[in-house]
């Protein structure tokens, strides 16, 4: 077992080789340009672009390729389905519907479109880090233009009930976008089934590389019209105009044909090693908390809140050997509790002290019987120091012989 170990997949994940292998040829042998139509260099870069759409449409079941808008990332995808719905609805209405918990590229573009005139809704969510349908239904007007509600939550994992928001929007007119990076590729996406018009994925989630993502775009039942942020060149059906980042799209192709092929057993297999991560946790430490649902959840994500420790000294002692991240956004001068945590309710004090573990592809149980015991043994040389869980310690003693 090689140390460091990688269990920030939320992050990142690593390049899959298979990927890799596959992305090399368009680097030098094969280095045309997709848009150049007069020449071999120019038609074999488009074949395979045409291939990595085909197979990404496959993966989510659009109903055609040319529903798949490649851009350079989720962050891009989001901006460009939330302002442009925003941009060529305007006159329809202004309302946009989102969650408190979004990733903050849904978030901060909600906010700038405030600025321009937009009226947004921020849905809370209850202790499971689930928003609530009747909320949903009430803060709908007639003025509503756009719901953008993420799939899978990228710190807690929690899964939100898509589909069923999916059916909402289409009853009332309504457009549904869905922030879907961090579940394709790791749990079934069905734009069609779950009634999703517009839906921004990121190739580096899902063992591609960085520096590509694509936004679906439906085009039918009913036509999803957007106005395109980066004029230029019309590639992209007008939509994103740029030259295409072939060798990218190609490992992003790849990454989605392995996926498909992958994706139910390496579920299975990750959801396992997360129960045997979770069980091993809590079977040895007391008073640490799964923060978010655990039915409702990615395989592969656990995010645990362990009291009586302080979150920056229990991150520190674990990540020598253990790439983890916090649900803390920590400067060197404040550490603040995540906003995801925040809208939990969970208290300040286990705001603090939450871990987030990311499994992924390459994990193997040695890895998680490793972390079990670092992340053990380190909280409980904190625990030890201190005053504060002694006193529970007490406490509960005392209201045991009692």
């Amino acid at each position: 077992m090689k140390l460091p170990i990688y269990m920030d997949h939320h992050a990142t994940t690593p390049v899959d080789p298979r990927v890799l292998r596959a992305m090399l040829p368009y680097f030098k042998a094969e280095f045309g340009n997709a848009a150049s139509v007069h020449h071999a260099f120019g038609w074999n870069a488009e074949k395979a672009v045409a291939r990595a759409r085909a197979k990404i449409a496959q993966l989510i079941n659009a109903e055609t390729p040319e529903e798949i808008i490649f851009t350079s990332g989720a962050t891009e995808s989001d901006n460009l389905a939330i302002r442009g719905i925003a941009e060529m609805f305007r006159e329809k209405g202004n309302h946009i519907i989102t969650s408190a918990i979004e990733h903050r590229a849904v978030l901060d573009t909600c906010r700038y479109l405030e600025t321009q005139g937009f009226k947004v809704t921020y849905l809370p969510v209850d202790r499971e880090g689930l928003i609530r349908l009747d909320d949903l239904k009430k803060a709908i007007s007639s003025k509503t233009i756009l719901i953008s509600v993420m799939y899978a939550n990228n710190e807690i994992g929690v899964l939100q009930p898509v589909k069923e928001i999916g059916t909402i929007a289409q009853a009332r007119g309504i457009f549904f976008h869905c922030d879907a990076v961090q579940a394709v590729g790791k749990i079934p996406v069905d734009v069609r089934a779950m009634k999703m018009h517009l839906v921004s994925i990121s190739a580096h989630k899902m063992y591609g590389p960085k520096g590509i993502g694509a936004l679906y775009v439906r085009k039918r039942d009913p036509r999803t019209r957007i106005a395109p942020l980066i004029h230029g060149g019309g590639h992209e059906r007008g939509l994103r105009s740029g030259t295409l980042n072939v060798p990218a799209i190609v490992g992003f192709g790849k990454a989605a044909e392995i996926s498909i092929k992958e994706m139910k057993k390496e579920s299975a297999r990750l959801l396992k090693l997360r129960e045997r991560l979770r069980a091993g946790i809590q079977r040895e430490l007391d008073e640490v908390y799964v923060n978010g649902s655990l039915d409702q959840r990615l395989p592969g994500n656990l995010n645990l809140s362990f009291a009586f420790v302080e979150g920056e000294s229990l991150l520190k002692g674990i990540t020598e050997t253990i790439a983890v991240s916090s649900g803390s956004a920590c400067t060197s001068a404040t550490s603040e509790p995540s906003y995801v945590l925040k809208a939990l309710n969970l208290g300040e004090a286990l705001e603090h002290t939450s871990v987030r573990f990311g499994l992924g592809r390459f994990n193997t149980a040695r890895e998680v019987e490793y972390t079990i015991k670092r992340v053990v043994s380190v909280v409980k040389q904190l625990r030890a120091l201190s005053d504060l869980y002694a006193l529970d310690r007490q406490e509960k003693a005392k209201s045991a012989k009692r």
